[in-house]
């Protein structure tokens, strides 16, 4: 287990952003490079849509950092 495995899966926002921040900065001190993180929607209407762009995109995020954890070894 390393320091990514170790945070938590993002639920909001907030939460996505920080935890793209740290995995970078942990990439970043171990000299390694990955694809940019999933950019966040532009599209979502704010009805709370079933599927909304948001849990996709929460769940593109927690994907990206479960890749970086694979790279961080």
């Amino acid at each position: 287990m390393n320091a990514i495995d170790r945070l938590p899966e993002p639920t909001n926002l907030a939460g996505a952003q920080a935890l793209i921040a740290r995995v970078q900065a942990l990439l970043d001190a171990a000299g390694l490079a990955m694809r940019a993180p999933p950019p966040e929607p532009t599209t979502c209407c704010g009805r709370g849509c079933n599927g909304c762009v948001w849990e996709g995109w929460l769940a593109a995020v927690a994907y990206w950092r479960d890749e970086a954890s694979l790279l961080l070894g």
